[in-house]
């Protein structure tokens, strides 16, 4: 890098923390047991945050823990819970 020229620009990371409640929907089921024994048997999500030029996306994908297969997933402009 030196040699072309290059440098490196790492920026501080922001603390970005959610800072309301959770939302958190019924109990803890899998009490982490995270395998499954078929396939379809247990489903977990999570919302992450993605910046795409100016703005940012939300990404909620579904993994069956089966195979750690993404079943299905959807993106919105707002992190709803009606994504999860």
């Amino acid at each position: 890098m030196t040699q072309l020229g290059l440098k490196s620009l790492i920026r501080p990371k922001k603390d970005r923390s959610y800072r309301g409640s959770a939302h958190v929907h019924g109990a803890n089921l899998l009490q982490r047991k995270s395998k499954a024994e078929r396939f379809g048997e247990k489903w977990v999500t999570d919302v992450t945050e993605f910046t795409v030029g100016s703005e940012k996306l939300y990404l909620s994908p579904v993994m069956d823990l089966y195979n750690s297969e993404i079943v299905s997933c959807e993106t919105s402009h707002l992190p709803q819970s009606n994504m999860v």
